[in-house]
């Protein structure tokens, strides 16, 4: 018999979804040899990128880079990440990775990372790579609210076509208004929970769940409970909407 009798809190859209735990279907996938991997957004269902949940019971051994292309931004929730080039993540650690990134990667046991992946687009050169910590990043208040601190994992520089950040709400805090924009976004949920309104819907979302937001969609949030809430937020970025994907 089946344990929740066919329910589900997931709901997917034509311009907005949400992902959460008991719905996850775990794959196996012949570049990442030793893993399984959770594709919770992907083009198919009207994205322009992927976000996949990767765990790796017995740790990964020299895995390729991405396809010509495509660059990959890497948050590790638990274990250690190292590359060939001698970069190591260990919890919260990130990376941004791109298309000219060729170090291979590895993981200890029982690691779990988030994984981005979209086609890049360049404006002028390609970055470096960038390695760090949530912990090493000093937190802004977002238009002044200190109850509501950005963590901006990427540097501010038009070179980058995305943004990575760790939105942190004190309890009770919300987004000042209801967003639109041409942006979409990715976004995990890390810590706490609270209630996010997505186009005319409003979910109950807690530790665990991810969101996917596509362009225009009404979007807010707002932190209940006791505690602090964080998640981990892409939005594409520096780039016009005109521009060719």
């Amino acid at each position: 018999m089946t344990p929740n009798f066919g329910q589900t809190r997931s709901d997917i859209r034509r311009n907005h979804a949400l992902l959460t735990p008991e719905s996850h279907e775990w794959i196996t996938q012949p570049d990442w040899p030793g893993a399984e991997l959770a594709f919770l957004i992907s083009p198919d269902m009207g994205a322009k990128f992927a976000m996949a949940l990767v765990r790796a019971e017995a740790g990964l051994t020299d895995i390729g880079t991405a396809a010509e292309g495509v660059a990959r931004f890497v948050f590790v929730l638990g274990g250690a990440l190292t590359f060939a080039d001698g970069n190591t993540l260990g919890p919260e650690g990130f990376a941004f990775l791109p298309p000219t990134y060729d170090a291979l990667l590895s993981a200890s046991p029982d690691t779990r990372f988030v994984l981005f992946e979209w086609q890049f687009l360049a404006r002028g050169d390609i970055p470096a790579p960038v390695f760090g910590s949530v912990d090493g990043i000093e937190g802004t208040a977002l238009r002044g609210d200190d109850w509501l601190i950005v963590q901006k994992m990427l540097p501010t520089d038009p070179a980058f076509d995305g943004e990575f950040n760790i939105m942190n709400f004190h309890p009770g805090a919300s987004l000042a208004y209801v967003e639109t924009h041409f942006m979409e976004h990715g976004l995990l949920m890390l810590d706490g929970g609270g209630v996010y309104r997505l186009d005319d819907r409003w979910y109950p979302v807690g530790a665990g769940d991810a969101i996917w937001m596509g362009p225009h969609v009404p979007q807010w949030f707002g932190a209940l409970g006791r505690e602090p809430s964080r998640y981990l937020i892409y939005k594409n970025y520096n780039r016009s909407p005109l521009a060719e994907r």
